[in-house]
């Protein structure tokens, strides 16, 4: 493998592992929070969603971004194309879900350094 594919490689690798960290991190801090993490990587409706979290009657679908010193802005690395496919995948999550509740929105981790960032509705200005 060429040494500038390998390097290509070797970085999708560390941002996989970083971004599965930063998942666990906040499926852990929801847990630990009395939140009922109710699907992980559910798919569907042509997208994924991280993390599915319910509160009383609430659902959150939760992004979960994992972010280094070399990134500006993680809420900019979300794409209008991505929104979309967030926005299809908790669509298609809702026409499957059984249970009452009363409000769903999404939210955004964002994680660096095990410190996990909330943002609400971080896609209403979209």
């Amino acid at each position: 493998m060429p040494q500038r594919a390998h390097h290509r490689a070797a970085e999708r690798l560390l941002a996989l592992e970083r971004g599965q960290r930063a998942e666990e991190l906040v499926y852990r801090q929801l847990l630990g929070s009395g939140r009922l993490v109710i699907a992980r990587n559910w798919k569907g409706g042509g997208g994924e969603l991280d993390l599915v979290a319910r509160s009383g009657d609430k659902l959150r679908f939760i992004e979960v971004r994992a972010w280094s010193e070399v990134d500006r802005d993680s809420l900019h690395s979300i794409t209008p194309t991505k929104v979309a496919r967030l926005r299809r995948a908790a669509e298609a999550f809702l026409i499957s879900y059984a249970e009452p509740f009363s409000e769903a929105c999404f939210c955004l981790a964002l994680v660096r350094d095990d410190v996990v960032r909330w943002v609400d509705h971080p896609f209403d200005a979209e």
